[in-house]
């Protein structure tokens, strides 16, 4: 962030506290995060017979987005087909369900944060070229805001950080132990599982606070 910019933030943030708005209390865009998966090079050449994505729209996220592939889970006792691939590709395939999902498959995948794949939970992934077994790489998405730089700073949050996020409305609940991640090439927006989201009635483009 350069000094202008810094300048810019730091008298916004100023006047907000004057006005009685504390950063904490600031709304946040919610993006609800369905079944999906984000594949390695490889496993996408055995799969699609190819290695590169089929762009099909843009995401909350700069750089990305959901592809027109998609493929069948095969669990241990059952199956889930037309799980959508998000873009771009990655180093190592993660793929990303609800605890509804894994119950339908017959698997126990952990909480985790994004990329931290050791240890988790394994499936088949099968697509129209071909298949592929998981050892790891199945997940529950751990709930997290992401943050762009400018954005941390206002709430004075770092990246890693751990705080309460409360909804609104007839169902309204608070969620505990959402991770903050920060980087300059994100945008703000709170992503919660569909199951998450089913609980308090949320869907994509409401808004949540940070109360702690």
């Amino acid at each position: 962030m350069d000094a202008n910019r810094l300048a810019s933030v730091i008298t916004e943030v100023v006047t907000e506290f004057f006005q009685g708005k504390l950063p904490l209390q600031s709304h946040i865009p919610v993006g609800v995060s369905n079944r999906h998966l984000h594949l390695g090079k490889a496993d996408m050449e055995v799969l699609f017979g190819h290695n590169k994505l089929t762009h099909y729209k843009e995401l909350g996220q700069p750089g990305q987005y959901a592809a027109q592939e998609t493929v069948t889970i095969v669990g241990a006792s059952g199956v889930i087909e037309k799980v959508r691939v998000l873009g771009p590709l990655r180093d190592k395939t993660q793929v990303e369900i609800s605890v509804s999902d894994a119950i339908k498959l017959g698997i126990a995948p952990p909480v985790r944060d994004s990329g931290i794949l050791d240890g988790s939970a394994g499936a088949t992934l099968v697509g129209p070229k071909g298949s592929v077994t998981l050892r790891d790489g199945v997940i529950l998405a751990a709930r997290h805001i992401h943050m762009h730089t400018e954005d941390a700073f206002r709430f004075g949050l770092s990246d890693g950080a751990v705080v309460k996020v409360q909804t609104g409305g007839s169902r309204g609940l608070t969620y505990e132990n959402v991770v903050v991640r920060v980087n300059p090439q994100y945008s703000l927006e709170f992503h919660v599982d569909i199951d998450e989201a089913n609980a308090a009635g949320l869907k994509t483009g409401d808004e949540v606070k940070i109360i702690a």
